[in-house]
């Protein structure tokens, strides 16, 4: 995945993209728990995901001198990749004696561990697997509360439960680049809040055209390079947009 680009130049989220593929890179590591008696809801895993995202950015150890705050910067000056592997028992259990963070969501749980070397993954999370991450949803998602943050997922793609979490990572930190500290400061002291939802058919390329941040996939697993697979809807860079959106 590239350190995604916003539909237009004329964008007030457009960045200027460089190569990055120069620059030494990092993955951001998720784990997610899937115990078989009991995996959590697709959507519930999805939002977790994101969170835990943020999570990650917001701590203290990711900023300024922090100990993690090298390794965030080298991840984020490059591609701002993400990998999904599942766990459970003794497999989560080794994982969250690791240095990370663990987000929890209704049922799901997702430890976020700071970036590491793309070769350089710890042997405890190396050994973890990356496919056979399925997740259903028991039941329709309810709509997303009005006007809190959305990332929307384009509804033509199907990805697999992992890819999608780690797209749905992308989407929060793209909501999260462009806020002001003060507007990412109040995001996290209401706890992230935050939906993951389908696109109506219908209002899909209104939303990548809408001006709010577009994550584009690099290709490298299960879809086409380039696909617009997530919208990141966020009510401050609504407000942000010609005639606030």
């Amino acid at each position: 995945m590239t350190r995604p680009d916003t539909t237009s130049p004329s964008s007030p989220f457009h960045h200027e993209v460089t190569d990055r593929d120069a620059a030494p890179q990092f993955v951001l590591p998720l784990v997610a728990r899937i115990e078989r008696a009991e995996p959590p809801a697709r959507t519930d895993a999805l939002e977790t995901a994101a969170r835990a995202v943020l999570v990650l950015l917001s701590d203290e150890r990711a900023a300024d001198d922090g100990e993690w705050a090298q390794a965030v910067r080298d991840w984020q000056d490059a591609r701002i990749r993400k990998v999904v592997r599942r766990a459970r028992g003794a497999e989560w259990r080794r994982a969250e004696a690791l240095p990370g963070i663990t987000v929890t969501g209704e049922h799901a749980e997702v430890r976020v561990f700071p970036p590491v070397p793309l070769d350089g993954w710890p042997k405890d999370l190396a050994r973890l697997q990356v496919s056979g991450t399925e997740l259903d949803d028991p039941e329709p998602p309810a709509a997303p509360e009005a006007g809190g943050p959305v990332l929307w997922f384009n509804p033509e793609l199907a990805m697999s439960a992992g890819k999608e979490m780690a797209q749905a990572g992308h989407g929060a930190q793209l909501a999260w680049w462009e806020l002001s500290g003060e507007e990412r400061a109040a995001w996290g002291a209401a706890g992230f809040p935050l939906a993951v939802r389908s696109a109506d058919p219908a209002a899909w390329d209104a939303l990548t055209r809408s001006g709010l941040p577009v994550v584009r996939d690099a290709g490298f697993t299960e879809i086409a390079p380039g696909s617009c697979t997530v919208v990141a809807d966020h009510p401050a860079l609504r407000r942000a947009l010609p005639h606030g959106g």
